[in-house]
């Protein structure tokens, strides 16, 4: 009886570490993530819809507003930036002109064409030379 008894307890025991350990895999309860979400929401890393997707990302710069302006005013005086159809192609790219004549271009490239270097429309895809 005594040993009835004793199995009896030691089942008993293991099946209620055993629910523990249960409860305690089991993540965050419902108050945890809720708390989360108003968390994430407070802080902008949530956002509803699509007006406010991406979530806008906080910028870190050690850059005041002025030396910003004056970094683009230098990078559109050297030509490294353009905006719309009107800047391009940049004034950096247009300044570097060839030495080439207009029929030494068209034989390089008459050339290429031969050797099967440069293709033109779908017909020569994949070129000859590949």
């Amino acid at each position: 009886m005594k040993t009835l008894a004793t199995a009896l307890m030691l089942s008993m025991s293991v099946l209620a570490a055993g629910a523990q350990a249960a409860e305690a895999d089991q993540g965050p309860t419902r108050a945890q993530v809720q708390a989360e979400l108003q968390q994430a929401k407070a802080s902008g890393q949530y956002t509803f819809g699509e007006e406010g997707y991406p979530a806008a990302i906080a910028q870190t710069s050690s850059l005041t507003s002025q030396q910003v302006q004056a970094e683009l005013a230098q990078a559109k005086n050297a030509g490294e930036v353009t905006f719309g159809n009107l800047d391009y192609p940049p004034v950096a790219a247009a300044e570097t002109a060839t030495s080439l004549t207009r029929a030494q271009v068209q034989s390089q490239l008459a050339q290429a064409k031969a050797e099967g270097l440069v293709t033109f429309g779908n017909m020569d895809y994949p070129p000859m030379g590949s």
